[in-house]
């Protein structure tokens, strides 16, 4: 059983950054997996974020982060990063990481593929 735990959130001006990070161990080496970075904002549903695919060669970001964020993963320490640039207050969320045995050629941004799950990371980005 594939288990994620991620760290790095915080308490960030706006216009600051942050870099989280997603450990996984148990189940299949990491690189059987895609990966994905999902938020939750009090009072609204679970959105997409970033994915990255198997290797690492494919990534996919929401529009609202793109050229803001960028998803990265080191196979060898099976850990799976966001790095996230210019943030706003509306980036203020819990995050969370996510698997996928997803094969298809662009890794999915939406929860329905994945599987496993970390306790997510808050992320609050305040004056």
């Amino acid at each position: 059983q594939l288990q994620l735990v991620e760290s790095g959130g915080g308490l960030v001006q706006p216009g600051g950054s942050l870099r989280l990070s997603c450990a996984a161990s148990g189940g299949l080496t990491a690189d059987y997996y895609t990966f994905g970075w999902f938020r939750q904002a009090p009072g609204k549903e679970r959105e997409g974020v970033a994915c990255i695919s198997t290797s690492g060669g494919s990534t996919n970001y929401a529009d609202s982060v793109k050229g803001r964020f960028t998803i990265s993963r080191d196979n060898a320490k099976s850990t799976v990063y966001l790095q996230m640039n210019g943030l706003e207050a509306e980036d203020t969320a819990v995050y969370y990481c996510a698997g996928s045995r997803w094969f298809g050629s662009t890794c999915p941004i939406w929860t329905g593929p994945y599987d496993y799950w970390g306790q997510g990371a808050q992320v609050t980005v305040s004056s």
